[in-house]
């Protein structure tokens, strides 16, 4: 492996590596206002919610690694304490990505991406009309991470009030997540589109799972099943009993006779298939079957 020392490489090179690696990055589309009441639109990638009570969302304008200069949403946010951040779908990011352009001071990003400022009920910063979600926020605090060049600005930013464009919500009145068909940062120019790459993993803390390390060695080091098919076998709270393994083979006579006539690979192989298909029930009645 490539091991890196940060002190022994450039601020440039590292910023390449963290991005390259870290991803994808959400995307905070802030709008701020400066002392002067002109408004300001930048995104930043630096940026996630930290928590729901309160509702904590923050967001980093680090400082420029090649002239160690602030951008001017750090300094509104300093002068003003308010924000709103727009979150990011696929429809906005062209405009976006030209709005990260460096104008200078009290030019008006709106205006040069063609987005419509949409009048907040709370801050005095304007909404993104066209962004599916907008937070209205007071700045609680900022934290510098240093006073060089790519040192960090965490703007620690409270909820006030949240928009939800409502084509967006499912049947139960939640964010749909094909809909709102969000975009990331990834490394150099590259952005991910999330829905088209999204798939489902059932969260271990609605179970118990019995852990990788309650599988049995055989499986546990098999040729044919990667991490991520142990990792769902281990996710299940118990494993079938010999009966249940018994009834789902008289149930099934192709499997039933795989199992009579297949070797190690084969079974391990055909398990794999339903894992794939997300059906680890019938994936550990099939490993387990050759012992009942």
């Amino acid at each position: 492996m490539l091991s890196i020392d940060p002190k022994e490489v450039t601020v440039p090179q590292l910023h390449q590596y963290l991005l390259g690696a870290v991803g994808p990055r959400p995307i905070a589309f802030a709008s701020t206002l400066d002392k002067e009441g002109r408004p300001n639109l930048s995104p930043f990638s630096f940026f996630n919610v930290f928590g729901s009570n309160p509702p904590i969302l923050i967001f980093s304008p680090a400082r420029r690694g090649r002239d160690n200069t602030v951008k001017h949403t750090y300094n509104n946010s300093k002068a003003t304490g308010e924000v709103v951040i727009n979150v990011v779908n696929y429809d906005l990011v062209q405009q976006v990505s030209l709005s990260s352009t460096e104008y200078a001071e009290g030019v008006n990003e709106f205006e040069k991406a063609g987005l419509t400022m949409l009048k907040s009920d709370i801050v005095k910063p304007f909404r993104v009309k066209e962004s599916p979600v907008q937070f209205e926020c007071r700045i609680n605090e900022i934290v510098e991470t240093g006073s060089e060049g790519g040192a960090g600005n965490l703007v620690i930013c409270e909820v006030l009030k949240m928009h939800i464009r409502e084509d967006i919500l499912d049947e139960k009145g939640y964010i749909d997540q094909h809909k709102i068909d969000l975009v990331a940062r990834m490394g150099g120019n590259w952005y991910t589109r999330a829905a088209p790459g999204m798939f489902e993993v059932p969260k271990p803390l609605q179970t118990l799972g019995i852990g990788i390390d309650a599988i049995a060695e055989e499986v546990r080091n098999s040729k044919y099943l990667s991490g991520n098919d142990l990792g769902k076998l281990g996710n299940v709270e118990r494993l079938p009993t010999a009966e249940e393994v018994r009834e789902f083979l008289r149930g099934n006579s192709q499997l039933s006779e795989l199992v009579k006539s297949a070797g190690e690979e084969k079974l391990h192989l055909t398990a794999k298939e339903y894992l794939e298909k997300d059906d680890t029930a019938t994936a550990w009645k099939i490993l387990l079957a050759k012992n009942v």
